[in-house]
């Protein structure tokens, strides 16, 4: 598959420095973090600090919820509220490396069981962090209707 071609919007800029152990920064400041490996990959898990896997989720989290709502409102099924959890797991892959996965929870109001499903899986169709790793990490999908 060929790579989406784009026409900018807008581009984010972080820099970090000292790799899993070190900091993160994005240009204009919002984001200044400590980075520290996890206790579970053998870090010190500062108090206070983050990873690439947390900040991955976060931003996924929050993207998937903006396409979420666009396609309900697309579809015509307006929900009342929306909680998306992301879990991003790094494992090990067969061939010695590291390989992340996802699974993706939404806690969806308003709506019925069937539709929560169909609004989720729609959604995964548009969001450019589904867009970008389709077909290279495992992401799971379950939804909740609240």
């Amino acid at each position: 598959m060929a790579p989406v071609t784009i026409q900018p919007l807008y581009t984010a800029t972080a820099t970090s420095n000292g790799g899993r152990n070190g900091r993160v920064r994005s240009d204009n400041g919002t984001i200044d973090m400590a980075l520290t490996m996890p206790k579970a990959l053998g870090g010190p898990e500062a108090a206070g600090s983050t990873n690439p896997e947390q900040l991955f989720a976060a931003g996924y989290s929050a993207c998937f919820e903006g396409a979420l709502r666009l396609v309900a409102g697309q579809m015509k099924k307006p929900i009342k509220d929306a909680h998306i959890t992301a879990q991003a797991t790094i494992g090990k892959t067969p061939t010695g490396g590291f390989g992340l996965a996802v699974a993706l929870h939404g806690k969806l109001a308003g709506v019925s069981q069937a539709e929560a499903d169909e609004l989720m899986h729609a959604a995964h169709k548009v969001c450019p962090y589904s867009l970008a790793t389709q077909g290279n990490i495992e992401v799971k999908l379950s939804a909740e209707a609240v």
